[in-house]
């Protein structure tokens, strides 16, 4: 306290502020609670200025992401053993599970609490894009599949007649839904989820109906690109954990030159002896026509077929191999390499700008070491699709021939139209079989 003049007392400026916090109403304190895969700040600067080569934790990190890595691919492999049908199983579950994490991605707990039912929207529209696309993509394959059984076949038929009218009115009804549940004070939130999830749409289901349709192509058309990214991302571990010291871009801290440089020659030799193994296995190259689980014999075709190279003047004379035999196809697997190592790579790395941009260190947290299912997807949906633009645009003859057309009859007619297509053709041979010449 001080005094002026007339002795009175004037509080001191100390006294008035503690007065006057005691006065003021108290008002809670927010605590912002972060998420298990919020990448704290310290951290997060800290992995901008280390590579991995320096990290101190790196041999447990590597030991929990071998381990991880052993059980995905011999998940993998056993699926691909199994069949088309049950690959396709496994695109739909990884759909779910990449969904799953985007949904999070920018829910409100708060928000959710005042919005009942909300979160099963997000689903309906999910559910409603998988019928629409996979319903175009395989809907030929259902009706070879019970093209037998009479019943079936005029049911299926049907369904597949108005398919396109069932998914419009589905995703009618979810839009009506989405209308009648907007909220005062909630429209910009309710909108932004809106539109995050048909974007959520657009990106797992764009690339997973190349994803399938790749499938029905032929494992091989499927595994060997799936397989490249995966070679490529465990190459560029490696490299970049022995020897990464050149940071390669900002946005991903721990990537290195050595890692990618490594990682592109390892892949481009890999998909070439790859290629080669793969493509003596008709269960691997033979295109499923329907939606059965039995084994696969059909004609190979030139792409599998052995060409023999003279290596004479090439190699010395000790060496005990004359000439090579190469697939036609492992030159098209050196093409997929070139991209899987060079060009996917920046799906990751958009990947990891998306995440930084909202502050998470992973998608999710489902597999050990590794983060979540849409962690380990990116580079797989980039080159998904351009696995399926190659195959259809360098590897597919262009020119008609009696396969295709075949084809095109049993995909495009219904039954009574293939028999009346027979009946007419039978005409017409009988026409030009006793036609005078």
């Amino acid at each position: 306290m001080q005094k002026d003049n007339s002795g009175s007392s004037i509080p001191s400026p100390r006294a008035m502020q503690k007065d006057h916090s005691v006065n003021a109403p108290s008002t809670p304190r927010i605590r912002n609670r972060r998420r298990s895969n919020e990448v704290p700040p310290e951290v997060s600067k800290s992995n901008g200025n280390h590579l991995l080569v320096y990290d101190q934790n790196k041999y447990r990190s590597m030991w929990i992401r071998a381990y991880s890595t052993v059980w995905m691919i011999g998940s993998f492999i056993f699926i691909i053993y199994l069949g088309h049908l049950y690959i396709w199983a496994m695109v739909v579950v990884i759909q779910i599970f990449m969904a799953r994490e985007l949904f999070s991605l920018l829910r409100r707990a708060h928000e959710d609490r005042h919005l009942p039912g909300f979160r099963l929207l997000n689903w309906h529209f999910f559910f409603t894009a998988m019928l629409f696309v996979y319903g175009r993509i395989l809907s030929q394959h259902l009706v070879n599949t019970v093209t037998s059984d009479k019943f079936f076949y005029k049911l299926v038929s049907g369904l597949i007649k108005y398919q396109m009218v069932i998914c419009y009115f589905l995703y009618i009804a979810g839009f009506m839904w989405f209308i009648l549940t907007l909220k005062k004070k909630m429209y910009k939130y309710q909108f932004g989820q809106y539109a995050w999830t048909h974007m959520i749409l657009i990106v797992v289901f764009t690339q997973s109906s190349f994803t399938v349709a790749n499938i029905f192509e032929g494992i091989f058309w499927f595994l060997l690109p799936a397989s490249l990214i995966v070679i490529n991302d465990i190459a560029a571990y490696i490299f970049g954990f022995f020897f990464g010291k050149t940071p390669l871009i900002k946005l991903s801290p721990k990537k290195t030159w050595e890692g990618f440089i490594g990682a592109s020659v390892a892949t481009m030799i890999s998909a070439f002896v790859l290629a080669n193994i793969l493509g003596r296995f008709q269960w691997l190259t033979c295109p499923r026509k329907d939606l059965s689980t039995g084994w696969l014999q059909c004609d190979p075709g030139p792409l599998f077929k052995p060409e023999s190279y003279a290596l004479q003047g090439w190699v010395p004379q000790w060496f005990p191999w004359k000439e090579l035999q190469v697939l036609p196809v492992q030159w098209h697997a050196l093409c997929l390499s070139l991209f899987a190592s060079i060009i996917a790579p920046f799906g990751g790395f958009f990947a990891s700008g998306f995440k930084r941009a909202f502050k998470v260190k992973d998608f999710g947290d489902s597999i050990p070491g590794h983060g979540g299912i849409t962690d380990r997807m990116d580079c797989q949906m980039v080159m998904a699709v351009f696995a399926y633009i190659y195959h259809q645009s360098f590897v597919v003859p262009q020119s008609y021939s009696v396969e295709m057309i075949l084809d095109q009859i049993l995909r495009n007619l219904t039954f009574e139209e293939q028999r009346a297509l027979y009946i007419k053709l039978g005409q017409i041979f009988q026409e030009r079989h006793f036609e005078p010449y």
